[in-house]
């Protein structure tokens, strides 16, 4: 086996990184070719010290791991999948998305092997595939390993917290190992706490397994787990500190839930705290290109945006940067971007038939401030929208690829293109470029303002403000369900300057925020829609 010369697939490498099971020390170039698909998957440039358990993890979201070979002097290893279209689907994720093992890129490429023939007497690793693929496989028997694990709550630490950690990034963490019931988030010992409950043992056993020793964010905001004495969370409210998934009418209080602390004390500390302090430059947020969690998010796709390395040049992190920080580490970030990029956008398949500069200019403003929307002359299905800055490009990108505008599933990535052209002086294009520069309609213009704290991803509830005294819970419902959607609840906060609106799905809520965002509600006053975290 330590003869294989595998050839990378589909993308163009540095020759180091094609000589074979070299471990990239050789200078000899090959050419680039596709090799047949295989269900063994060869994987390349591993660190040294490696374990089993998180090259399965490589594998794991994909399907069924079968067998694992190592070569740990070679900084390589096989792994064997189920079959061979679950391997396909690994290699093409994977060529649209570097992954990453303890902050360190490895190459992964299909072996000309089309099995594993190795000594399956290595009990620790047949136990550990079996553990690993106890809940993609619940008909399975639980492994001896898991057996260890007889409380279905795990103890959470995260150790050298530089960076916000909410109950929202452990929930898109914990719950691609199993159903997560309950958590519970507190402070002891100055440290930031948690507690886990699944729906099942082996659950916790898996994430323990997979999760102990990560990073959240490159060097730093470690887990450190463990299994807990309780084997029941007992959760009284569903707020930013504590939430029972199983039971949604719980209390949470009136309002959009407020910036959760952590981030508060992110934003008011001094950045000579983090990573020192640089007289005369500016603060700003720069998305570079280092995974989350290591290899796992990526893996799991959770977080598949490159380098979310967080510098802090001066100050304190400017809110819509924080935004995008969090909005990353909720693991709702699409494709990855480039260092340095511009803060423009391309949206793809669009509803041409509904889609206009407005529309657009209204759901992404959501996320940042729209300087300029141009739907494609050629191709209306795609449009360019043009951001503030990077920053928020990243932000809009993070909640919006994916999700249902007009009937059509959305694509948004970063464009190349560093400005949006308007069209020259005389020349018609029909009304599909729209320049917003000076719009009074954007929504992070002022400083300090409220809707900083107030950035969700796209949900079926919407938060209204902005309402007249005189206008009534009736006459809301009727407002909203005449876009096209069905109110399916409705909440008036205290003062009744405020509500809460539940559509029926996430798409007609969209629909219902870009239809009536600064509708006029007579004489001067617009209402204002935006999405909410809360449920009603």
């Amino acid at each position: 086996m330590d003869g294989i010369t595998d050839v990378a697939v589909g993308v163009k490498r540095g020759s180091d990184e094609l000589n074979g099971v070299s471990n990239g020390s050789d200078s000899k170039k090959f050419r680039v070719e596709e090799a047949p698909p295989s269900r063994v998957i060869h994987i390349r440039k591993l660190p040294n010290e490696v374990t089993d358990a998180e090259v399965i993890a490589l594998g794991l979201p994909f399907g069924k791991v079968t067998n694992i070979l190592t070569l740990k002097g070679k900084n390589q290893a096989f792994l064997e999948m189920g079959t061979e279209e679950v391997a396909i689907t690994m290699v093409n994720y994977y060529n649209t998305i570097t992954p990453h093992i303890r902050n360190i890129p490895i190459f992964i490429q299909y072996s000309n092997h089309k099995e594993l023939k190795t000594n399956s007497t290595n009990q620790r690793t047949q136990a550990m595939l079996q553990a690993m693929s106890a809940v993609h496989s619940p008909s399975s028997e639980a492994p001896e390993v898991v057996s260890v694990a007889s409380s279905p709550v795990l103890r959470i630490i995260i150790d050298n917290m530089f960076y916000p950690v909410t109950l929202d990034v452990l929930q898109q963490i914990f719950s691609k190992f199993g159903t997560v019931m309950k958590i519970i988030t507190f402070t002891k010992n100055n440290q930031f706490q948690a507690l886990l409950q699944y729906s099942d043992p082996v659950n916790a056993q898996h994430a323990k397994l997979a999760l102990d020793g990560q990073n959240i964010y490159n060097a730093c905001c470690t887990l450190r787990i463990d299994f807990s004495k309780l084997v029941n969370l007992n959760v009284k409210y569903n707020n930013d500190k504590s939430r029972d998934y199983t039971r949604p009418e719980l209390p949470a209080g009136d309002g959009q839930p407020s910036l959760d602390p952590t981030l508060a004390v992110a934003l008011g500390k001094d950045s000579s705290s983090l990573l020192g302090k640089i007289p005369g430059i500016p603060p700003f947020l720069i998305l570079s290109s280092a995974p989350v969690l290591s290899s796992l998010l990526t893996v799991l796709m959770l977080l598949s945006i490159h380098n979310d390395v967080f510098h802090f040049l001066s100050g304190a992190l400017s809110p819509l940067s924080a935004a995008a920080a969090v909005a990353a580490a909720a693991g709702r970030v699409a494709l990855p971007g480039q260092p340095g990029s511009s803060g423009v956008l391309l949206a793809s398949n669009l509803n041409e038939e509904m889609v206009t500069p407005q529309s657009l200019f209204t759901l992404f403003g959501v996320y940042g401030d729209v300087q300029r929307v141009k739907i494609l002359y050629n191709k209306k299905d795609s449009a360019l929208i043009q951001m503030f800055d990077a920053s928020q490009a990243q932000l809009a990108m993070s909640h919006l690829n994916g999700q249902k505008m007009y009937g059509k599933i959305i694509r948004v990535t970063l464009s190349k293109h560093q400005t949006v052209a308007l069209p020259r002086d005389g020349l018609d294009d029909q009304g599909l470029t729209k320049d917003y520069a000076n719009s009074p309609l954007h929504r992070f213009k002022k400083p300090g303002s409220k809707n900083f704290q107030n950035i969700f991803p796209p949900s079926a509830t919407l938060h209204l403000s902005n309402i007249p005294q005189n206008v009534s819970e009736e006459d809301l419902r009727l407002l909203f369900s005449n876009t096209g959607g069905a109110v399916t609840a409705f909440k008036f906060f205290q003062d009744r300057k405020m509500a809460l609106i539940q559509m029926s799905t996430v798409e007609e809520a969209i629909q219902a925020l870009i239809d009536l965002h600064n509708y006029s509600m007579g004489g001067s006053q617009h209402l204002k829609v935006s999405f909410s975290k809360s449920t009603i």
